[in-house]
């Protein structure tokens, strides 16, 4: 069986050179802001406070990194998080915000050791325009050694048959519920597999 036993905060970095150094697989996690980013990373390293929001959507300008380690078999698999700015709503000026834009692009692109790309999407309005520039974006900049996986939060929130609609439009989705914390431990079993190419409970 999979658990996530260790999940710390190491450090924020405004840009790429005040990264860590890329020494492990990494999870960049994106998502527009109040899509939730702060919850998945509290409900999947089921930490209540790990990841801090901010009350103002799209405030959080840094990178923050996490480290997580996985039990396996009683074999532990080390990880990283790395929680990107959320997109959209940031009350700055133009110029703040495409420097802000090309520093987060640089960091996305440059990064050798990103392995996966989590996508998090508003189940209530999973077709938003800036949702599909993201996802053909992605999978633009997607070198061969790299995943991109899409999971829709706020589940909870729609009803059976948007439900149905979702899963039918958008097949294989994870969907997840941080307040209920449906989802979660599916959502952890995708990560760990892609991360390390092996399957676990």
């Amino acid at each position: 069986m999979l658990r996530l036993i260790e999940a710390s905060f190491i450090t924020s970095a405004a840009n790429i050179s005040q990264a860590l150094p890329s020494d492990m697989s990494e999870v960049a996690i994106m998502g527009r802001s109040n899509v939730g980013k702060s919850s998945f990373i509290n409900s999947l390293t089921n930490r209540k406070n790990l990841a801090k929001s901010s009350s103002t959507p799209g405030k959080t300008r840094l990178i923050n990194f996490f480290d997580i380690t996985y039990l396996c078999d009683e074999e532990r698999f080390k990880a990283r998080l790395v929680d990107l700015p959320g997109f959209g709503y940031a009350k700055v000026s133009k110029s703040e915000k495409e420097a802000w834009q090309r520093s987060l692009s640089e960091f996305i692109t440059k990064r050798s050791s990103i392995r996966l790309f989590i996508h998090l999407i508003d189940a209530r309005h999973p077709d938003m325009p800036i949702d599909q520039d993201v996802r053909e974006y992605l999978r633009s900049i997607k070198q061969g050694d790299q995943e991109i996986l899409e999971i829709y939060t706020k589940s909870d929130k729609l009803k059976q048959k948007e439900m149905t609609k979702l899963k039918r439009e958008h097949p294989g989705a994870i969907t997840i519920s941080n307040l209920k914390k449906r989802g979660i431990d599916e959502a952890n079993r995708k990560i760990f597999s892609l991360l390390f190419g092996k399957e676990c409970g």
